[in-house]
């Protein structure tokens, strides 16, 4: 195992774990009848000779791990720690394996709150998990913390430990068009496509990189039936929408209505800066309404890369509920689209708080809104012709003074093995 410390430019050391004392990497456990079995293991490593390993001692209520304080911290600077680990017998490792930074004062007591890591990739059968945080102005020291908790069978191995002072990130800017727009009296779907195809143009001109329609562009204004408006996606509807992303550079998010053999969907679609279907979401919660009209539900939340970030759709009635929000933050969508035909903008507001993503609604009988991961709205109206822009920076970090980087705690401390049932 080896383990590289670096802080600014002064320090850099490689160590072999095995050395236990001389490195000064201490066993911690809240109390001593919980602590798991912490041990140096020289059969199972990722580096020669040795990793750190952590069991849990065949007892359901065992916590603790391994801590190591770096000396030399130099407050307001970015710091990156980078673990590597695997497990058995652990169920859930985001919750259940603990990397974090607690940050130290030069008295050793906490200054802040601690930063955890929870992103992470597969690596040669190891899982690869880092973070990056700014260190607070008051720290003078940083607590590496390796733990495992609430798994009496389970073991996790951790190697190749890196600590190091890096550059602050770039920021990551986001430009973000929320279109409030409602045509009426068009006549036909094509009238209705048409002038939403008109107010593309007016956000064209802003230089978006991503503009938010509202929910069902083909049938809000004349008042056709579901079946009358469906296409296929790819379709017609989508070329148009493409036409307009590829000449303006920017990603388009529309609610049209898919077929798909007998079934029709309330389906949002994703268009690329290409002009391409990048993706598209079927809408998980129908109401009564359009039950009774003849659309099927859909059955999953998937998340859409892009050049700047990662995106989650939702649809109108769906945000009601919890669980579609909370699909998408779990995957790292750090913006969730909502065309939207009418609801609650507290809702709304809920919704990015409880996830800590940015929502961008594009409503006809509600706000269309912009809205930070504090819940906040920055931008917001319900004048219909009117388009809602912001500059947001994704890297931008939302700090609670008492409960630290909540995006963080809300990935590593969701609870997603506790059913929740009905009667």
């Amino acid at each position: 195992m080896q383990v590289l410390l670096i802080v600014g430019l002064l320090l850099s050391v490689r160590v072999q774990l095995s050395d236990f004392g001389k490195n000064d990497w201490k066993p911690w456990a809240p109390r001593e009848e919980i602590a798991p079995r912490c041990f140096v293991d020289t059969t199972s490593f990722r580096s020669a000779p040795d990793s750190l390993a952590i069991s849990g001692n065949a007892n359901s209520a065992a916590y603790g791990g391994w801590t190591h304080v770096v000396q030399g911290i130099e407050g307001g600077r970015f710091y990156q720690l980078t673990v590597f680990f695997k497990a058995q017998g652990v169920a859930e490792e985001r919750r259940q394996i603990v990397t974090r930074l607690d940050w130290l004062g030069p008295d050793g007591k906490r200054v802040g709150q601690p930063d955890h890591a929870y992103q992470g990739e597969s690596e040669s059968g190891w899982q690869k998990i880092s973070l990056r945080a700014p260190a607070p102005e008051r720290a003078r020291q940083a607590k590496i913390e390796l733990m495992l908790g609430w798994a009496p069978q389970g073991t996790v191995w951790f190697d190749d430990i890196a600590f190091e002072q890096v550059p602050a990130p770039p920021a990551r800017k986001v430009r973000i068009a929320a279109v409030s727009f409602r045509p009426r009296n068009t006549g036909s779907k094509e009238g209705s496509l048409k002038a939403f195809l008109d107010v593309l143009d007016q956000a064209g001109a802003l230089k978006p990189d991503i503009v938010c329609l509202g929910e069902g562009i083909t049938v809000v204004g004349h008042g056709g039936s579901y079946a009358d408006v469906a296409e296929t996606i790819p379709g017609p509807t989508t070329e148009r929408l493409g036409q307009k992303a590829a000449q303006y550079r920017m990603y388009i998010a529309a609610g049209l209505y898919e077929r798909e053999g007998h079934a029709i969907y309330n389906t949002a679609v994703l268009i690329d800066r290409q002009g391409k279907v990048a993706g598209k979401y079927r809408k998980v919660y129908l109401p009564r309404e359009e039950v009774e009209g003849g659309l099927t539900p859909g059955t999953g939340f998937p998340v859409f890369d892009t050049d700047f970030g990662r995106l989650g759709i939702m649809i109108c009635w769906d945000v009601e509920y919890t669980d579609p929000a909370r699909a998408l933050a779990a995957q790292g969508a750090e913006i969730v689209l909502l065309p939207i035909w009418g609801g609650s903008v507290d809702l709304m507001k809920a919704r990015a708080l409880e996830n800590h993503v940015f929502l961008v609604s594009s409503g006809y009988d509600c706000e269309t809104a912009i809205i930070d991961p504090a819940g906040k709205i920055i931008r917001s109206t319900k004048e219909s012709g009117r388009i809602e822009t912001a500059d947001v920076d994704l890297e931008e970090r939302f700090i609670d003074p008492w409960l630290g980087d909540m995006r963080s705690r809300f990935h590593i401390e969701q609870r997603w093995d506790v059913p929740v049932t009905h009667r």
